[in-house]
């Protein structure tokens, strides 16, 4: 459908259209101090996963409209996240979720990855839908349930996607609980987050010594009234209960209107227990939007306390991912644009005057603090971006290579019209 040949072929063309974009930026940013190649290099590195059930059309509320082409297994999901990652040269890693993608041979698997340059990030497990050989139902929670045999089929399919993981190489479960309730004096809190606790300390005893487990929260959805792991207190909570391999997780859409997420962000990586992201954007709720198409200033704000968290901290290593659901876009165009808003940020982020910030808090001056933050996010750093992305062989622009190449069309044309992928 493309080749490496045509993107180098392209970026030849674009190449002075490009140098006249970079040049005068790069000059500005030596003349501010930054070392542009140290941004680049950091840039180079920054890669973020692609989960396997971002691949299809998700669906809204009413209904879901395919877009075509979309992939019938993971062979195929594999291959389009190979494909973007040829574009983009950012999305080396794919994330499994279990039960929808389960390998049924890991080593061909590996192979089929490895050929298209990616590996495998954190395996995610499923107990928000009932499978059709279950035993038992999660309508009324699973890790949290009253029936303790209802919360052992929970722990054991968590720890059945752990070895899944193993089997691929990937080294981090995540666990998102759909568990809570929607009527007062449904649960009692104490006891059900008690029986949470206790069945995420049987996966966590089944985690390669390798590994972490990232524990996911959310305010509400599907339940409304209570959900057993609501904020990112009660995430910590339980990390912090079960060891040093559990971490938690922040998903931008996973939150109450108007949460100080940069301030979360802060607060868990001075405590070396932010274990990575869920990257998407909303407007009312947990919309799955693309990344930063509504709020882009608090995304860079975000990012801004990741840069100054992985230089001043010692929390671990993050992983990267994003979760959205594309129900109006071509998900291989959405992931296209959602990456390269994710590497806007960062590199906003990375050109911000510590210096000067620091200078500014300690002063109290806040009017100079909002300046040197502004400056930075009001910074044009496509052309960084750019250069990163065709220095690791990647498209000068991804999406018009996506469009110019047809590509849907091919895999239409390959697939068919009608093809549905798993997932959300």
């Amino acid at each position: 459908m493309i080749t490496k040949d045509n993107i180098l072929q392209n970026n030849a063309d674009q190449k002075a259209k490009h140098q006249k974009r970079l040049t005068p930026l790069a000059d500005t940013l030596s003349d501010q101090g930054i070392d542009v190649e140290s941004v680049l290099k950091k840039l180079d590195t920054f890669q973020i996963a692609v989960p396997s059930w971002a691949l299809g059309t998700g669906g809204t509320r009413f209904a879901r409209f395919p877009e075509g082409g979309e992939p019938r297994s993971l062979e195929e999901k594999i291959e389009d996240v190979g494909l973007l990652h040829l574009l983009n040269a950012s999305s080396n890693a794919i994330s499994l979720h279990i039960p929808w993608d389960i390998p049924k041979d890991a080593t061909a698997i590996k192979q089929l990855a490895s050929s298209h340059g990616l590996l495998f990030d954190a395996v995610n497990s499923n107990t928000f839908q009932d499978q059709p050989d279950a035993k038992v139902s999660y309508k009324f929670g699973s890790l949290c349930h009253v029936d303790k045999h209802v919360r052992d089929e929970a722990v054991a399919h968590n720890k059945e996607v752990i070895d899944h993981g193993v089997a691929l190489g990937s080294k981090a479960l995540t666990v998102w609980l759909a568990d809570g309730s929607s009527f007062p004096g449904q649960l009692n809190f104490r006891e059900a987050l008690q029986r949470t606790q206790d069945s995420l300390q049987q996966i966590y005893d089944h985690l390669p010594a390798d590994w972490k487990v990232l524990v996911e929260y959310k305010p509400y959805e599907p339940y409304f009234y209570s959900m057993v792991i609501p904020d990112w207190g009660t995430s910590h909570l339980l990390a912090s209960s079960l060891g040093e391999k559990a971490l938690s997780l922040v998903d931008l859409g996973h939150h109450l209107p108007n949460t100080n997420i940069e301030q979360i962000v802060a607060i868990l990586m001075m405590q070396k227990k932010l274990g990575g992201f869920h990257f998407n954007d909303s407007k009312y709720g947990d919309d799955d939007l693309t990344v930063a198409s509504i709020k882009p200033y608090q995304f860079f704000l975000i990012f801004n306390e990741l840069v100054d968290g992985m230089q001043n901290t010692k929390n671990p290593e993050l992983s990267w991912m994003i979760d959205a659901s594309h129900n109006l876009k071509d998900p291989i165009e959405d992931l296209i644009q959602a990456i390269e808003a994710i590497k806007i940020a960062y590199a906003q982020a990375l050109i911000v005057d510590r210096a000067a910030l620091k200078k500014a808090q300690t002063a109290n001056d806040v009017s100079a603090a909002q300046e040197v933050l502004q400056n930075a996010f009001r910074t044009d750093v496509r052309a960084l971006v750019a250069e990163s992305r065709m220095r690791m062989g990647g498209a000068y622009d991804p999406l018009h290579s996506f469009r110019e190449n047809q590509i849907r069309r091919q895999l239409i044309a390959k697939r068919g019209l009608k093809t549905v992928a798993t997932g959300l």
